[in-house]
C-alpha cells in the first residue's frame, strides 16, 4: 500500500504562508490522485485540495480558493500545498491522502493516509 507522509506544520500569524509536504513511497504507481485534508476536533474531515498524479484535473474546496496552491514534483512522488493569507479557521491538522482511482475529493475516494501534521494560525 501507498505510504504518505506530511510534513511542514507549524504556527504562524493571519496572512502568513506556510507550505505543506507530502512525500508518497511504495507502489506510487498505483497513486492516481493525491489530496489534502483537514479536521479540527468535532468536526468532520473536510476537503482542502486535490489533483490527479498526471496533473490533469485540479480541486479546490471552496473555503481555500484563491488563497491555496496544490502542486507536485513526480520525481520526488511529492505533493505541495502552498497556503497564503491564512486565517484562524485555518487551523486544523492537515492530512495528506492518495488514491488509487481518478474520484475526488471526499475521504472515501481515497485510500492510503497520513499522520497528519498541525497548523495552527493566530490572530
Amino acid at each position: 500500500q501507498v505510504q504518505v507522509v506530511e510534513s511542514g506544520g507549524g504556527l504562524v500569524q493571519a496572512g502568513a504562508s506556510l507550505r505543506l509536504s507530502c512525500a508518497a513511497s511504495r507502489r506510487t504507481f498505483s497513486i492516481y490522485t493525491m489530496g489534502w485534508f483537514r479536521q479540527t476536533p468535532g468536526k468532520e474531515r473536510e476537503f482542502v485540495a486535490g489533483m490527479w498524479w498526471s496533473g490533469g484535473s485540479i480541486f479546490y474546496g471552496d473555503s481555500v480558493k484563491g488563497r491555496f496552491t496544490i502542486s507536485r514534483d513526480n520525481g520526488k512522488n511529492t505533493v505541495y500545498l502552498q497556503m497564503n493569507s491564512l486565517k484562524p479557521e485555518d487551523t486544523a491538522i492537515y492530512y495528506c491522502a492518495a488514491g488509487s482511482t481518478t474520484g475526488c475529493c471526499t475521504p472515501a475516494d481515497f485510500t492510503s493516509w497520513g499522520q497528519g501534521t498541525q497548523v495552527t494560525v493566530s490572530s
